[in-house]
């Protein structure tokens, strides 16, 4: 198995390739691209391409839009093709304004024009739209995958791979991980250990892998690979980067963060913090654990990076995409119900070490990585048969 992204060939990108093999042989499904923007209305006339801060939404415009139009989808047998841009929402995975715009400039409605007209839906946005577009998808029958943070790295590499491949060795570390008791991660900071313990109690492992093929609503994030759980409970501390110079460690019981406790840095944002947890508890609490099964080079964007293999990641806030139960309604605020990932890897976290991640599963406990690297009893679940049934 190659562990070093340095080591692994590319194939070049292909919209034809990646689509046909997340979401099958096409059967004149009609597909659309959603972008999201500070003013929507600047999709008209593609007005946005001439602002170079957008440049996630240029490649939403030049890679998925112009490559349809360019021939992908007679090649894929679909139909559509269109763009449009909803209001970023300005946080990761929160719920999305329902009015949209086309490129005539027409206000139209997300509920009424696009979810209920389209089979397929790609969203290359700025913020996270997994989580409402997963809800979306099952009032209204749409498949279609999550793109934000799109980048050049992320199209050579990420997006460039056989979805078949990233599908299987994400099924093969969800059978090494599943029906875990709990999981203990331990993180050194200052020369000092915290250890989060999160307990998943026997449940089923869930996987990203990036296959929409079976017809029924879904919603894949790209790039995919990744084995997740939904916390039933926690308690711990953690550490957590809040900018470049400021760290705080996070204290957890009952499955919530409940005060932010100052490492160094500025003081300012661990106060905010606090103050944020005693306003609305709700943004403590523990939605995700996640581990990357890629081994692919860092994009600088965790949409990519908390996939590869030796990551591990901790989100906090609603999980009722992955099947949890902590949902919009219970925020007090509108602003509060996000999703975000707390993503640990090297080049993001430098300052933040993890000397072991630990499963306990059958009395056992199995050490998985150690300093950003899979063990070898990791990697061993990726070299084991997939049951014929897989």
């Amino acid at each position: 198995m190659i562990l070093d992204a340095n080591d692994r060939t590319f194939p070049p990108f292909s919209l034809t390739r990646l689509l046909t093999t997340c979401f099958g042989a096409g059967n004149g499904e009609r597909v659309c691209i959603l972008i999201d923007l500070p003013n929507p209305a600047d999709v008209e006339d593609f007005k946005f391409l001439e602002d170079e801060t957008l440049s996630i939404q240029n490649y939403g415009h030049e890679t998925f839009y112009k490559g349809f139009q360019a021939g992908g989808l007679e090649a894929m047998n679909w139909t559509g093709g269109e763009i449009f841009a909803y209001k970023e929402s300005g946080g990761s995975n929160l719920d999305l304004e329902d009015a949209c715009y086309d490129v005539e400039g027409q206000l139209l409605s997300l509920d009424k024009d696009i979810y209920s007209k389209y089979d397929i839906i790609l969203t290359v946005s700025t913020f996270s739209a997994t989580a409402p577009l997963t809800a979306k998808c099952k009032e209204f029958g749409f498949r279609g995958a999550t793109l934000h943070g799109l980048n050049q790295i992320i199209l050579d590499t990420g997006l460039a791979v056989d979805y078949d491949v990233v599908s299987e060795e994400a099924e093969k570390l969800r059978l090494g991980l599943t029906k875990a008791d709990r999981f203990e991660l331990d993180f050194e900071v200052e020369n000092k250990i915290y250890t989060l313990v999160l307990h998943t109690n026997q449940q089923e492992a869930q996987k990203s892998h990036g296959l929409c093929r079976s017809g029924k609503p879904d919603v894949a994030n790209l790039p995919a690979g990744e084995v997740y759980f939904v916390p039933q409970g926690a308690e711990g501390v953690f550490p957590f980067k809040y900018d470049e110079s400021t760290i705080g460690l996070l204290h957890v019981t009952d499955g919530s963060i409940y005060k932010s406790q100052f490492v160094y840095g500025d003081y300012a944002e661990i106060e905010d913090h606090n103050r944020r947890l005693k306003e609305d508890p709700m943004i403590g609490a523990l939605g995700e654990l996640g581990f990357g099964t890629q081994v692919l080079p860092f994009s600088g964007r965790d949409i990519q990076d908390e996939k590869i293999l030796g990551t591990i990641h901790v989100a906090t806030g609603r999980d009722d995409h992955l099947g949890g139960n902590i949902t919009p309604d219970l925020f007090k605020e509108h602003k509060n119900a996000s999703h975000d990932d707390v993503l640990y890897a090297p080049h993001k976290t430098p300052e933040i070490r993890l000397p072991e991640a630990r499963m306990i599963k059958d009395g056992k406990a199995t050490a998985l990585i150690r300093n950003y690297k899979p063990t070898a009893e990791m990697i061993s679940f990726f070299e084991a048969d997939l049951p014929a049934n897989s």
